[in-house]
């Protein structure tokens, strides 16, 4: 079963203006997606950077939805958060944001595919070498033939 690690700004999206098309395509694949988490076709893992992010949320609605759906998640998970911290400031040297260097540095561990609504972090990700497919949840739904 693939290990999916979803950043917050894809657990975010429902909450994003819908009158955009892009915005409310990448929000229906990520209700996709969750579909199928639910459904044990994959798993979904969270790391301590998906807490730490989702606490700085200032709406109180949007913070508890996305911490529910976070407790939802397997925990269990192991990884080793030396080495994530390590490989986060390797990212980081490469110009990836603090908190989108830990999140890949957690992937990279964690998960068989990291999914992200960010276009900047995805091209990042395609431009340096990393130990995990980076796609947005649109590219993820077609690749896997969702529906």
């Amino acid at each position: 079963m693939k290990k999916l690690y979803l950043d917050i700004c894809t657990y975010c999206r429902p909450f994003d203006d819908q009158n955009f098309l892009r915005i409310r395509l990448e929000t229906d694949a990520f209700y996709l997606i969750a579909r199928y988490i639910k459904e044990e076709q994959y798993q979904a893992v969270v790391s301590p950077m998906h807490f730490k992010e989702v606490s700085a949320i200032p709406l109180l609605k949007k913070r508890i939805e996305i911490q529910a759906l976070l407790n939802q998640v397997d925990t269990e998970t192991t990884y080793d958060a030396k080495k994530a911290r390590q490989r986060a400031n390797e990212l980081h040297a490469f110009k990836f944001g603090v908190a989108d260097a830990a999140h890949v540095a957690y992937a990279e561990q964690m998960a068989d595919v990291f999914i992200t609504c960010d276009d900047k972090l995805l091209k990042k990700c395609k431009k340096n070498s990393l130990s995990i497919v980076a796609m947005n949840p649109i590219e993820f739904s077609v690749s896997e033939d969702l529906q």
